[in-house]
């Protein structure tokens, strides 16, 4: 059985064991039922060669009423062995898909960045799915057949040796049948997962990137390669279906031959007057080598089944293992004032490939910084590592002068909200949205904050107000009201800290005149940093930082560092925002 990765279906097992009682149960059932399916053939025997043959219908009667009872007791335990078995594989695919989910939640923005949401969506639904077959299909059903098959064994050899010594003549072969199918369908199955896992991911990319593949008029050549992942994933499971064509004719002949063998040599025995066989060992054999043969052929299916469990349980355990965890620290962020230190931070997403070079920043508690700069220059990363999605090579970022490392990643976060350039919304309520389920935010909570900032108005023009579903990624808003959404989320939320990714370039008018009130309400009172692209919020801001290629170049007041001649932030204001006046 090498192809059986015993040390994958140990840790597998391992969460069997809050299911100790029902673990249990399952084998004890499996035990009952494989000594009342064995017995079944032998009563046969019995009531043909004592009560048919010797003609007393009494004793017929009872036997029959026995037979009954036990295929009774037979089809008890098949129900509870079955019933038993997969309710225990579907608790224990529960309890792994969420320790999966909770893991994922932990990763580092940088596995994100190296690892397709296809994949991650194949490993959460898909391969755990797949896990739960090791115990309703796979793992149980073959200690069942193998308990039946070495009673059935056991009831032979009791009723007739001679007989079953024929038998075990043709069980070598079909055992090395067995086995040459199980090493060709584990490399088949690998190859399945594989092309399953790859299908995911470019459907899931393409259907998130419609808009782009319309727009460019890449549907006939993104069919292609659709046709092309999806042939591939077709001969991956013809190859599949090829060795079971194979394997089971192979095995129905075998038995089939096996039977008649026995039935040919017993039939001449009786037809001679031998004592060797009865008609009752016919009758009976023909029950037994069904039984004996038949999940033998079984358990290369069933092994399918647990091929395929194990499979995915490794791909689900190499993600469960996965170290990208990031680390938290052990102290509670309560209300910050708002000071944040950057000294001498170094960062880098790719090594060697430094994107911040070494920065120097202090910003005041209640202080407006604005962060201009080109594209590349680093903006966005500031947010990023303040948040500690990504951890810094070198440095030290502080806020009120504790380092941020030191913060647990749950309190630090909740002290900084974030409006981003990209707006992300649920396929939810706009109230959802907005609360994203806190239950410490309630309605009245929000419908204020809405009032406050001046989204309200917009909100109840809405069908069903706060209720209104926004359906998958908030398509069923301009990206003017996702930004409003995104900005009274941030501000009900009433951080310490506030950060801007303004994106008001593609609106409409009036929902900037909206997003700039919400700006100058949402960031009184409390330390703001806005990566700047509007001409109006650079000029209020209490600080201008500038950068430039992972540093910063300048530093000042908009009035400060329009008297530096030549400067790099008087130069970026003529080429970017001055068109704005000229409006």
């Amino acid at each position: 059985m090498k192809a059986i990765k015993f040390p994958v279906l140990k840790k597998v097992l391992q969460f069997a064991k809050p299911y100790k009682s029902r673990y249990i149960s399952v084998v004890i059932f499996a035990v009952l039922l494989s000594i009342f399916a064995a017995l079944r053939p032998y009563l046969l025997k019995q009531t043909v060669d004592e009560y048919i043959s010797g003609g007393d219908s009494n004793g017929l009667l009872n036997y029959i009423i026995l037979m009954g009872s036990v295929l009774l007791l037979e089809v008890i335990s098949q129900f509870h062995f079955v019933y038993w078995s997969n309710w225990l594989g579907q608790d224990i695919v529960k309890d792994i898909r969420e320790k999966l989910f909770g893991h994922i939640n932990t990763f580092k923005m940088k596995f994100y960045d190296n690892e397709p949401v296809g994949k991650l969506v194949t490993r959460t639904v898909f391969d755990i799915e797949s896990i739960a077959k090791i115990f309703s299909h796979g793992l149980f059903l073959i200690i069942s057949d193998l308990l039946k098959m070495t009673v059935v064994l056991a009831f032979m050899f009791y009723m007739n040796w001679k007989l079953t010594l024929i038998v075990l003549v043709a069980m070598p072969i079909l055992l090395y049948a067995t086995r040459r199918f199980q090493l060709k369908m584990k490399g088949a199955f690998q190859e399945v997962r594989t092309q399953i896992s790859n299908l995911n991911t470019f459907v899931q990319e393409r259907l998130t990137g419609m808009k782009i593949v319309q727009l460019f008029n890449r549907e006939d050549i993104e069919y292609e390669k659709f046709k092309a992942i999806n042939k591939k994933h077709n001969k991956a499971w013809l190859k599949n279906i090829l060795y079971n064509s194979i394997f089971f004719p192979i095995a129905d002949i075998i038995s089939s031959l096996t039977l008649g063998f026995i039935i040919w040599y017993g039939g001449i025995n009786i037809i001679n007057g031998d004592n060797i066989t009865t008609f009752g060992d016919l009758f009976a054999y023909t029950m037994l080598i069904s039984m004996l043969f038949n999940p033998l052929r079984q358990i290369a299916d069933k092994f399918n089944e647990l091929q395929m469990g194990i499979i995915a349980s490794e791909r689900v355990l190499e993600l469960l293992d996965e170290d990208e965890v990031q680390e938290s620290g052990t102290v509670k962020a309560s209300h910050f004032k708002g000071n944040i230190t950057f000294k001498d931070v170094r960062f880098s997403y790719i090594p060697d490939e430094e994107v911040i070079k070494g920065i120097n920043l202090n910003v005041k508690a209640g202080e407006t910084i604005a962060i201009v700069g080109t594209t590349g220059a680093g903006k966005s990363t500031i947010i990023n590592l303040l948040n500690r999605f990504y951890e810094i090579d070198n440095g030290s970022i502080a806020v009120d002068g504790t380092d941020i490392n030191e913060f647990t990643l749950e309190t630090l976060r909740k002290q900084i909200a974030i409006v981003l350039q990209d707006v992300f919304l649920f396929a939810d309520s706009i109230l959802n949205n907005i609360t994203l389920n806190n239950p410490d935010i309630t309605r009245e909570d929000v419908i204020a904050a809405a009032k406050a900032i001046g989204v309200n108005d917009f909100i109840m023009t809405l069908p069903n107000g706060y209720d209104y579903n926004v359906k998958e990624r908030g398509v069923m808003l301009s990206s003017g009201q996702r930004q409003l959404i995104a900005f009274l989320r941030a501000y009900v939320s009433n951080p310490s800290i506030l950060i801007l990714d303004e994106a008001t370039s593609s609106i409409d008018s009036y929902s900037e005149e909206l997003i700039q009130t919400a700006t100058d309400k949402i960031t009184q009172g409390r330390t703001s940093i806005v990566i700047a692209h509007r001409l109006a919020t650079i000029i209020n801001a209490d600080k201008i930082i500038v950068m430039d290629k992972g540093l910063i170049v300048e530093q000042g007041t908009h009035q400060e560092l329009m008297n530096h001649e030549m400067g790099y932030y008087k130069n970026l204001y003529y080429s970017q925002f001055a068109v704005e006046t000229e409006g």
